[in-house]
């Protein structure tokens, strides 16, 4: 007899969707090649290279998984050693999405937001399909 699947835990189900989103914000990012530019400092790389920098801290989930201006690629330099490079990524984000856009997501971080399991799973899958997508489409 087979034992029941085991409910995977919050923090994996986090986790994984950490992944999944990671490599969408590099891979719609990329170019033909797969290369990236980092948001901050200019470097280019392979988007395995890059990482996803958070202008607002990840443990705001009004705002972790947020496609659009919160999350942009970034160097390992710029968003480790140098924290995310802040105050370049809110120029960045301020440029490409309207004056303004980076107060706005700061204002949005005094929002609490929790996910339920299965919106974890339905983000994680939407987010796998769409770097699928992405990836065909530069192979």
């Amino acid at each position: 007899m087979k034992k029941p699947k085991k409910r995977a835990s919050k923090k994996t189900l986090k986790r994984k969707l950490d992944d999944a989103f990671s490599k969408y914000i590099r891979w719609r990012a990329a170019d033909a090649d797969g290369n990236v530019k980092c948001v901050t400092c200019d470097k280019t790389a392979h988007v395995t290279e890059m990482q996803n920098g958070h202008f607002q801290s990840r443990k705001h989930y009004s705002l972790r998984w947020h496609p659009y201006g919160n999350c942009n690629v970034q160097c390992y330099a710029c968003n480790i050693p140098n924290k995310g490079e802040q105050w370049l990524h809110g120029r960045y984000i301020d440029k490409k999405y309207g004056d303004g856009t980076s107060e706005r997501l700061y204002e949005r971080t005094k929002i609490k937001r929790k996910f339920s399991d299965a919106e974890l799973i339905q983000l994680e899958k939407h987010y796998k399909k769409k770097v699928d997508e992405y990836i065909n489409k530069h192979s």
